[in-house]
């Protein structure tokens, strides 16, 4: 039997989309253990506070047995080296996102030579969606149910009144 493989799905999550639940199901079928991992970045003005990304997340993601969800606040590779883990998942929704995420696979490649990055495309249904998307929308009170899991819309809703 082969190692088991551990991957991180790291992002702000602010808040959690149909799409990343479409990449987290995709790792799934990939890998034995994804710790989804939600970032306490400073530098990001987020909507909803750590705490209530972190909730939000658990919420979306309590169907799947193989995830775990985390919170970090330090640099990637070493929450990754925490965790035991030498895969991290990114999405790809566009060409654009490509620039971007390879210069992060690079960086982090270079600052842990144990790490590799795989990149996942969610599916066509959710390729345009974004948390800046669904915050824009929530801003002016619209209906982003057709964009967010079911299990945190009360949250949207509650939070953006």
């Amino acid at each position: 039997m082969g190692k088991f493989k551990i991957a991180i799905y790291p992002g702000t999550f602010d808040p959690v989309t149909n799409g990343h639940i479409d990449i987290i199901k995709r790792a799934c079928k990939i890998f034995d253990k994804i710790i989804v991992a939600v970032a306490d970045n400073k530098d990001k003005k987020t909507m909803f506070d750590l705490q209530k990304r972190v909730e939000m997340m658990k919420k979306a993601t309590s169907s799947f047995e193989k995830t775990e969800v985390k919170s970090f606040n330090t640099l990637l590779v070493e929450f990754a080296k925490k965790e035991n883990a030498n895969i991290i998942i990114r999405g790809l929704r566009a060409v654009s996102d490509f620039e971007y995420e390879l210069q992060m696979g690079y960086a982090n490649k270079s600052l842990y030579s144990e790490i590799d990055t795989i990149y996942l495309m969610p599916n066509l249904d959710n390729a345009f969606i974004s948390s800046s998307v669904v915050r824009s929308i929530l801003k002016y009170k619209g209906d982003v149910s057709h964009l967010v899991p079911k299990e945190i819309l009360k949250d949207l809703y509650v939070h953006s009144v």
